[in-house]
């Protein structure tokens, strides 16, 4: 069961299709959020039939946006805008193939003004297949 749906899963975050890297939201905790995605042979990350480590990265940026994209929905007030600002400590342990289901665990670690600092990890299983740190820059208004 999903707490945001894939129908919905624009109104969480600023990507459009073709860029939109995750399906549904399926978990919001205070400690972390949880997504998942399917892996499509039409996907523009996909290479030789497997998810290359731009989309896993890009998977993980999605699931934090979402994470802040309801955060702001259950305020009821519009989202600022975030960009990655670097990624750090990252380990792409296997790259997917068409058809697997992944999903995503963003931890946010801390927050200085402006910038947020979360963990992700995407698991295939109970095996991480993927894993960084990225530093969000908040666009303030």
């Amino acid at each position: 069961m999903s707490l945001v749906a894939k129908s919905d899963i624009e109104s969480l975050i600023p990507q459009r299709k073709p860029i939109v890297m995750i399906d549904e939201l399926l978990e919001q905790k205070e400690e972390y959020s949880r997504s998942s995605f399917t892996i499509e042979a039409g996907n523009m990350f996909v290479e030789e039939g497997c998810f290359q480590a731009a989309g896993l990265v890009e998977n993980i940026a999605q699931t934090a946006a979402a994470r802040a994209g309801y955060h702001y929905m259950m305020q009821k007030t519009e989202p600022p805008i975030g960009f990655i600002g670097a990624v750090t400590k990252l380990k792409i342990h296997n790259t997917p193939a068409v058809g697997t289901v992944i999903e995503t665990v963003v931890t946010q670690k801390s927050e200085v003004f402006n910038i947020t600092l979360i963990e992700g990890k995407t698991f295939v299983g109970d095996d991480c297949i993927a894993e960084c740190q990225m530093k969000i820059v908040i666009n303030e208004k």
